[in-house]
């Protein structure tokens, strides 16, 4: 559901340009409430050039002058999420990953590598719209490599205060 008004600048980073912030305006509501909005931030210093080359070179092919919608189709206004499901599930199928992986898995990928890339869990968390931090730790799947380096990390630091007499408690 998102338009092309949907995207700005974020003044805290200038260097994503337009591309800095995108105003979700049709999150996932409460039962009995209203779409829950929010803005979401530009993390990785290539998406705006991603954004830019579908904007300006992909986009005109598919929507209609009057069009809005960042997603168009060349069937409707905007692509539908089952379009994209069926897509996917093509892609998946001919690569032979899990019958398990569908479009929603790249939702979990995002939050899983702003995790391992070390950004703040309770970004993580406003970054998706949840309200709990227990629902984005189910869409966190870190890796093996992860869990060792974190723990590595944690045991060294333990031991560098252990043997640190400045780091010690007076």
């Amino acid at each position: 559901m998102l338009d092309l008004a949907d995207l700005g600048r974020n003044p805290h980073a200038p260097e994503f340009g337009d591309y800095g912030v995108t105003y979700v305006r049709h999150g996932k509501a409460r039962k009995g409430s209203p779409p829950k909005r929010r803005s979401v931030l530009t993390v990785w210093d290539w998406t705006p050039e991603v954004l830019d080359q579908w904007i300006m070179h992909v986009r005109p092919a598919f929507s209609r002058a009057d069009s809005l919608a960042l997603w168009p189709s060349e069937r409707a206004e905007r692509i539908a999420l089952s379009p994209l499901d069926a897509r996917f599930g093509l892609y998946r199928d001919a690569l032979n990953l899990d019958p398990g992986l569908d479009f929603h898995s790249l939702r979990r990928s995002y939050v899983t590598h702003l995790i391992e890339g070390g950004w703040d869990p309770r970004f993580v968390q406003e970054q998706v719209g949840h309200e709990h931090a227990s629902t984005t730790s189910i869409y966190t799947c870190v890796s093996s490599d992860f869990r060792t380096r974190t723990l590595r990390r944690a045991l060294d630091d333990t031991l560098d205060a252990a043997l640190d007499p400045t780091r010690r408690a007076r």
